[in-house]
């Protein structure tokens, strides 16, 4: 059995107004898809950290996701999208700013940033789910 290392393309369409920190359009070709579920700012006992505190927030769920990734023996170059949850989506800057700590943000995954009025526990702030492609 042989090895499929996935082809990724990020495509700006033209026809569309040129994103900011995102790319519009990936095209997968190749490789094994990783979905992981929503990640919230719960430690590994299951306590929130960084109640009030979107950026400790967002740094848990992102290592939360680096963990989720190096699972299936990934890591956030083979980041294909990221969904956000947030409570005010007014933080969407201050996220990106962490975001960029994890990502090439000269090729961003594709991504959607939603508000919502509540999530999984009163404390949290925000949530992200990512799809991943790695070599099969």
């Amino acid at each position: 059995m042989t090895s499929q290392n996935p082809s990724i393309r990020l495509i700006n369409p033209a026809a569309i107004s040129q994103p900011t920190g995102y790319t519009h359009v990936v095209e997968v070709t190749g490789g094994k898809t990783v979905y992981i579920s929503g990640q919230i700012a719960f430690d590994a006992e299951g306590k929130v950290v960084g109640v009030g505190d979107l950026a400790a927030q967002a740094h848990q769920v992102f290592a939360n996701l680096r963990a989720a990734l190096a699972s299936v023996g990934a890591d956030f170059t083979q980041v294909v999208k990221l969904n956000y949850y947030l409570l005010d989506m007014s933080q969407l800057p201050a996220v990106r700013e962490i975001r960029n700590q994890y990502i090439n943000t000269a090729q961003p995954p594709a991504s959607t940033a939603v508000q919502v009025s509540g999530l999984a526990h009163p404390d949290l702030l925000i949530e992200i789910e990512a799809v991943a492609v790695i070599p099969a």
